[in-house]
């Protein structure tokens, strides 16, 4: 082989004549005519790709970005309640009631670390929460707006949005994590009246469900007394919906920085709900105060620690027990034989 030529015995480079008599500019083992194989492109390729600054993986079509965190449809809750246990949150109420208020008092609470006996974990839903927290963070002149959050409206008519929140019991170190819908308290006023309930079939897995009252209402004596039929409707509603087991009620009244807990409401309430078979548990709650004795977020940890509820104690995997004489058939078998 010359080198010229691949070809053994061939000696194109000091003859000038192909050993095959072929024309030198085509012939196939002529240094130079031959065509690239898939190793030395592949080579080459490694090369290019190995040159400093080159990439070494082509780029993404796309960009990457992180998943979206704002509400959470009934689909990516189910997908999540897959992996581990949620509990799930239904609030209930009428519009201006203070459910949206409650919501994001607790996500202000939770991002400054003043939950007492909680503490942050994890969220999918930061931005909902940013969102409907945002007029809280609004201040004209050192005085507060006068709408501390703005009016709920869902994207999609017919499906709730969840705001999800993973938080630490600071007494156990239990971790909990909670899906809350943000609904509109038109959905409450429809469900009663007309009993339309294709939008709360997520009632049906709700562990607790929050009837959110405005404590405004419930301290004026000519409208209280229809708030609380309005919640013994809503009471028998929920009844009808959710067959079997009745997830736990807790009855949520607002506004605690303006109007004291009244015992003869509460037990007009407790005999309104009565007809419906439907027992609950009264919390009474300050999402934001005016009032220098009560503070802002009053009652939400107790709110949060009462939805939860005490953990169980594990039974022992293996008690121990004594064998106690005739206790046990296999033991007792022919012994007196």
């Amino acid at each position: 082989m010359s080198a010229g030529c691949t070809y053994d015995g061939c000696t194109v480079a000091e003859t000038g004549r192909c050993a095959l008599e072929r024309d030198i500019a085509t012939c196939s083992y002529r240094i130079g005519n031959q065509p690239e194989t898939e190793s030395s492109t592949a080579d080459d390729d490694l090369t290019t790709n190995g040159e400093s600054g080159a990439p070494v993986l082509t780029s993404p079509e796309e960009n990457p970005s992180f998943p979206p965190s704002t509400t959470l449809g009934p689909d990516e809750v189910e997908e999540m309640m897959h992996r581990r246990y949620v509990k799930v949150v239904g609030i209930l109420g009428d519009p201006e009631s203070g459910k949206t208020a409650c919501l994001a008092s607790l996500y202000l609470l939770v991002s400054n670390a003043m939950l007492e006996g909680w503490s942050f974990a994890d969220s999918r839903s930061l931005m909902a929460f940013e969102d409907i927290a945002r007029g809280a963070r609004r201040w004209n002149d050192g005085q507060p707006p006068e709408q501390m959050t703005t009016h709920t409206e869902m994207a999609d008519e017919r499906q709730p949005g969840f705001l999800h929140l993973r938080l630490r019991r600071k007494t156990d170190r239990r971790i909990v994590d909670l899906a809350l819908p943000d609904l509109p308290g038109e959905w409450t006023k429809a469900l009663i009246r007309s009993a339309v309930s294709d939008r709360f079939e997520f009632l049906r897995s709700s562990d607790v469900v929050w009837f959110i009252v405005d404590g405004r209402i419930l301290a004026d004596r000519e409208r209280r007394k229809g708030a609380i039929l309005r919640l013994g409707q809503l009471a028998g509603r929920l009844r009808t919906l959710i067959e079997g087991k009745m997830p736990r009620v807790l009855v949520v009244i607002t506004h605690r920085d303006r109007h004291e807990p009244d015992t003869a409401v509460i037990a007009q309430m407790v005999t309104e709900l009565a007809k419906q078979d439907v027992s609950f548990m009264v919390r009474h709650v300050a999402p934001f105060s005016e009032n220098e004795d009560i503070k802002a977020g009053f009652g939400l940890s107790e709110l949060i620690t009462d939805t939860v509820g005490e953990s169980n104690a594990l039974p022992h995997f293996w008690p121990e027990t004594s064998p106690t004489l005739g206790g046990s058939s296999f033991l007792s078998y022919r012994r007196d034989q």
